[in-house]
């Protein structure tokens, strides 16, 4: 047998490589990557059962806080929850047979808003009922309410303890724990009315979040002192902390431009979270994410976390997002819109942005590093890219100026496996994540 003869049998038994880069009509291309490297496949992996998260949306409020730059409903009758709650049925229901969920593992549950302790009971049941009817429940799925203080009242703790989904986990905003800072956002709460509140979350059996909200009118570091070691003494089993930021569609907005109000500087408030962080550790209250804190590092959230990490998340409600696969999708802000809608038998989806790959890039950074440590194996596992190579330039300044460290390599000369946060990115937030991020989305720039 001639050489050539030979030759061209060796290229046909390859046939889909990347071969015969030389001028010739050899080697056509019939797929990639060559079926000899695929693997063995089952129904199982071919259609797998991957975990969901759900995210009810409840836009009904005791009032408008004057921070507040979300569309909420106030003053609702029960027939309006009863409407909506007819709705947010009806779409989990149409949903859930249009995508093919009704298999996939349901993970968590978090009724966010607004103030879902608002609703009734029979609200309450109701939605939680269609999600069991509706969805594979896990039996150790997080499920979690949102609630303000003034609305938990005995009965609402009552109505949360007997629901067809137990309830896993209250987050109270109780925002400040200072009646003169908490009367300047329009809220009805006291510092005694909080504490009772928080006791009677806290008879329900479930874990307990509270926020605390840092730099709010009138607050001083005195204040935020008082709030934080009052917010420790209810023995909450987390909390967490967010920096106010002021929205042009908020009353704060327009009391900081008639000089009605003043806000702490930045300067400021890095010494309060400076000092949260002190007591927090003190008080042996660590950090899951850069802004959430649980009592000996026990409690970490599992909701939030699971949509940093990449997973799939369904929205139901007014104005609630969401994640399919490579979509993200926001159902309508308008209340009655929405409403109308999902009577017509409709969905009311209005906008969404298909994830290209560098978005998943940049998205994977933004979110993972919330939680103060970015897998660099995973990351490279993902996307075929070792970010520290990468991004060299921005991770070596990131770590001359003392935001983050990288693991120690397992063996020498090997890669080093995470990214971590130290205490100054902590104080930073979201700063590391958007420093990589930029710099992956400048890649081709």
């Amino acid at each position: 047998m001639s050489s050539s003869v030979k030759k061209e049998l060796n290229l046909s038994s390859r046939r889909g490589y990347i071969t015969n880069l030389e001028g010739s009509r050899r080697g056509f291309i019939t797929n990639y990557p060559n079926v000899t490297q695929w693997k063995p496949l089952t129904d199982e992996s071919f259609f797998p059962h991957k975990p969901l998260n759900i995210y009810v949306h409840i836009p009904f409020c005791a009032q408008q806080c004057s921070y507040c730059y979300y569309r909420v409903i106030t003053g609702a009758k029960k027939a309006e929850m009863d409407r909506y709650t007819d709705a947010i049925c009806k779409e989990m229901t149409m949903v859930a047979a249009h995508h093919h969920l009704n298999q996939r593992p349901i993970k968590s549950i978090y009724f966010g808003g607004g103030t879902p302790t608002l609703l009734q009971k029979v609200h309450l049941a109701k939605i939680s009922q269609a999600i069991k009817d509706n969805f594979n429940v896990c039996d150790d799925v997080e499920f979690t309410v949102e609630g303000e203080p003034v609305t938990m009242t005995e009965k609402t703790a009552e109505n949360l303890a007997d629901l067809p989904l137990k309830v896993t986990r209250i987050s109270m905003g109780v925002q400040s724990l200072d009646d003169e800072v908490v009367k300047n956002t329009q809220r009805k709460d006291t510092a005694k009315k909080v504490i009772k509140a928080i006791k009677r979350a806290q008879s329900v059996g479930a874990i307990v979040n509270i926020d605390l909200m840092s730099g709010l009118a009138g607050d001083s570091l005195p204040t935020w002192k008082s709030s934080v070691h009052k917010a420790l003494e209810t023995g909450v089993e987390s909390i967490t902390v967010y920096k106010t930021e002021v929205f042009a569609n908020t009353q704060y907005y327009k009391d900081l431009r008639k000089d009605a109000i003043h806000l702490p500087n930045d300067e400021e408030e890095f010494g309060y979270m400076e000092y949260a962080l002190g007591a927090f550790e003190k008080a042996n209250y660590l950090p899951w994410s850069f802004f959430t804190f649980t009592k000996n590092g026990d409690y970490p959230h599992i909701h939030a976390p699971r949509l940093w990490s990449g997973e799939d998340y369904l929205p139901l409600g007014t104005s609630a997002f969401g994640k399919l696969g490579n979509q993200l999708f926001q159902n309508s802000n308008d209340p009655e819109k929405y409403m109308e809608v999902i009577e017509s038998g409709n969905f009311a989806v209005t906008r969404g942005h298909t994830l290209t790959a560098k978005d998943e890039m940049v998205r994977t950074i933004l979110l993972g590093m919330k939680l103060m440590k970015l897998d660099l194996d995973l990351y490279e596992k993902t996307f075929g890219f070792r970010l520290e190579k990468l991004c060299a330039n921005v991770m070596n300044e990131l770590i001359e100026n003392d935001f983050i460290s990288l693991s120690a390599a397992i063996i020498p000369g090997g890669h080093p496996s995470e990214i971590v946060m130290t205490r100054k990115g902590l104080l930073h937030g979201d700063y590391i994540g958007k420093q990589l991020g930029r710099a992956i989305q400048n890649l081709d720039a």
